[in-house]
């Protein structure tokens, strides 16, 4: 069993990998150039994906590789309770992310949403808001992107419907893109 799922999952991050590296690079550019006119990363999610978003927000905020490098301005929308819990209980789950992009993002902003789904309402309902306020959108999904495409400048769609495969390739590209943003800031010490 875990040479199959070795196998599986070399196969489907290399597909992914391979048919998205440029816009890997595109996502990487446009953070860097919001990040240096004043904008922020809002990343978000539910469940394992919620967890992508807090460690995403923590390699920009505190490190990726280089401890020289000045903290990047990035939240995860996954990690204040009392925000969490009062949106759900005062509207509802769908609003818990769309609530606060309402209140934080601005056109300077790159808004990440990760869903191995492609489907979460509560996250599509948060990046289509994101792209009315003319954030750039980046969605990070399974194969089923159909919904997710239609609110995202760029959508990344690892080729697989199992979600452990879908979660481990969201790792390998969170951890690119935010080694590109470090390698760029790092380069200006």
């Amino acid at each position: 069993m875990i040479t199959k799922n070795l196998e599986a999952h070399i196969q489907t991050l290399e597909q992914t990998i391979n048919a998205n590296k440029s816009n890997m690079e595109l996502i990487a550019n446009t953070c860097i150039k919001r990040l240096e006119i004043g904008g922020k990363i809002i990343i978000l999610g539910n469940g394992g994906s919620a967890a992508d978003a807090q460690h995403m927000a923590a390699e920009l905020v505190g490190n990726f590789s280089n401890k020289k490098r000045q903290p990047l301005a990035a939240i995860a929308l996954t990690t204040d309770t009392s925000v969490l819990t009062s949106i759900c209980n005062d509207y509802s789950f769908e609003d818990v992310f769309s609530r606060q992009i309402n209140a934080l993002a601005s056109p300077k902003d790159v808004v990440i949403g990760i869903t191995t789904s492609g489907k979460s309402a509560n996250v599509l309902k948060a990046l289509k808001l994101a792209k009315e306020k003319k954030c750039f959108v980046v969605g990070l999904s399974g194969k089923s992107v159909d919904e997710i495409s239609s609110v995202c400048d760029i959508n990344i769609a690892v080729s697989s419907f199992q979600t452990s495969r879908i979660q481990e390739v969201h790792l390998f590209i969170e951890h690119s893109i935010c080694e590109l943003i470090d390698n760029h800031f790092v380069s200006k010490l």
